[in-house]
């Protein structure tokens, strides 16, 4: 701030940014043209900090819209509770590809095309950046679809730095996959990969590997069965587990699922005719306490086929095979968001991501 000495019309600089800062991004780059003043003031960095602070405090619904009867490429749905929908494409990608993490206002996307061609972009400022091919033979290496079994990204807003990881088990050609799980980790400051080898024997749905959490300097994804979240630490480049709730009850028409609540790691379980909703308080002594019981009877026929994927203190995001809706925790109030009119689409819940609108570089 201490670049910024003129004023901005009759309001001092600072209250000018708190003020642009809760613009959307698109009526946010228009201001730039107002005055050079502007420009400049909205291009410093630490207008930059302040505007992804803000954004991330709200956390929206990103649904990729993919007809699998049509070659043409996937349109992207951003649901926002306090801005309504929008929709916007991932053209400015040279490749057909698909979304397989998201982390405060970055994708991480696989060609279609190409196996273990991977793309990181921000899709609201339009950057894109393909990431170097790692030595690693996907159709030789991962399991079962020549892809990785986990994709995550991990994004810190504060140094705009990012890491990457593609892990799965070892598989031999013709040989079925070994308990051997290969890690590689792609690091943006230095345009490398690095590579671990563990044992593991977990396995995961298609919602657990969609549902990755990065908090606490750790990437965290949910075991199927619910047995546990198998945590990959950045910085020491290690796998532990964290242990669920013990109230948390999986079969029997119970369905568990991992997001995050206001930075920290929360556990979704739904039933019949209840959503009950774990926040862990305490990460280093990994306690859980359980923040609300929400009844699902006005819902009930849509039960069976709901699934939650983004959520704060005061509402829950969840979708459905062609819904968004949202349940303002505060006011108890169930509202549909979004609504796909194609019936060869997709399920809503396959391709939906947690996502915050930020102007993170990922260059």
């Amino acid at each position: 701030m201490n670049s910024f000495n003129s004023r901005c019309g009759f309001f001092p600089d600072e209250v000018v940014i708190k003020i642009l800062a809760r613009l959307p991004i698109k009526s946010l780059f228009r201001t730039k043209c107002v005055s050079k003043t502007w420009y400049n003031l909205i291009s410093d960095k630490y207008f930059t900090k302040i505007y992804n602070e803000v954004s991330v405090r709200n956390p929206m619904v990103l649904v990729e819209i993919t007809d699998p009867t049509s070659e043409t490429r996937p349109s992207l749905i951003l649901v926002d509770n306090l801005k309504g929908v929008s929709e916007f494409s991932l053209d400015f990608i040279k490749d057909r590809v698909k979304v397989r993490a998201s982390c405060n206002g970055l994708l991480c996307c696989s060609s279609i095309r190409d196996k273990g061609v991977y793309y990181v972009c921000n899709p609201i400022t339009k950057e894109c950046r393909l990431l170097p091919k790692t030595r690693e033979r996907p159709l030789t290496r991962f399991y079962p679809d020549g892809e990785a079994t986990l994709v995550g990204l991990a994004c810190n807003i504060l140094t705009e730095k990012y890491n990457v990881v593609l892990a799965g088990y070892h598989r031999s050609f013709g040989h079925r996959p070994e308990k051997t799980f290969i890690c590689m980790v792609f690091d943006s400051e230095t345009n490398k990969w690095r590579k671990f080898v563990t044992l593991q024997d977990d396995h995961f749905t298609h919602m657990n590997r969609n549902q990755v959490v990065f908090t606490n300097g750790a990437l965290h994804w949910l075991t199927a069965g619910c047995s546990c979240l198998l945590v990959l630490d950045l910085e020491s480049e290690a796998w532990r587990k964290i242990q669920l709730p013990s109230q948390v009850v999986c079969g029997s028409g119970n369905r568990v699922y991992l997001l995050e609540s206001d930075g920290r790691l929360s556990v979704v379980q739904i039933s019949d005719v209840w959503m009950s909703i774990w926040v862990m308080g305490d990460y280093e002594r990994e306690e859980w306490s359980l923040v609300d019981r929400v009844s699902l009877r006005c819902i009930r026929g849509m039960v069976p086929g709901v699934f939650p994927i983004s959520q704060t203190d005061g509402y829950v995001f969840l979708a459905t095979h062609k819904q968004v809706l949202v349940y303002q925790r505060k006011t108890r109030v169930w509202m549909e968001m979004y609504s796909v009119k194609n019936t060869a689409t997709l399920p809503l819940w396959f391709s939906a991501h947690a996502f915050r609108s930020t102007i993170v570089s990922c260059q």
